[in-house]
């Protein structure tokens, strides 16, 4: 981390996920991130018609790239695109997952722990990023 960094940093990830009408698939997707220890879910807001749901998680830098990965796998394994019709232009289960710095933490970090969580899910997954 950079040296602006405090100790208990804090970085915010808001994936947005390619469902919005089915809340026991949206609950199961977001279960998986909100299973990691340290990490809050802030905010759920789906939409039905875009199909996407946007999701507010808030953690620690490794906790949070943690939550981050729980997330989009669990997206891959429950939604199925091949299906999927909705207002909103989609890329994938997880159409973006930014990381943003709250506090103790630049954006460059944010970029780093980008960097990896896309790495992993590139490599575990075979999803590209």
């Amino acid at each position: 981390m950079t040296a602006d960094s405090q100790e208990n940093p804090l970085v915010e990830c808001v994936p947005n996920i390619s469902e919005g009408r089915d809340r026991a698939t949206i609950d199961l997707i977001v279960a998986a991130a909100a299973a990691v220890a340290e990490v809050e879910v802030l905010d759920v807001d789906p939409g039905a018609d875009t199909h996407r749901t946007v999701i507010t998680l808030v953690g620690p830098p490794a906790p949070i790239a943690e939550a981050a990965f729980q997330l989009v796998k669990k997206a891959a394994e429950l939604i199925d695109m091949t299906t999927h019709q909705g207002a909103h232009a989609r890329h994938g289960a997880t159409d973006v997952c930014p990381f943003i710095p709250v506090s103790g933490i630049s954006m460059e970090d944010c970029i780093e722990i980008a960097r990896g969580v896309g790495k992993r899910i590139g490599d575990e997954l075979g999803i590209p990023v």
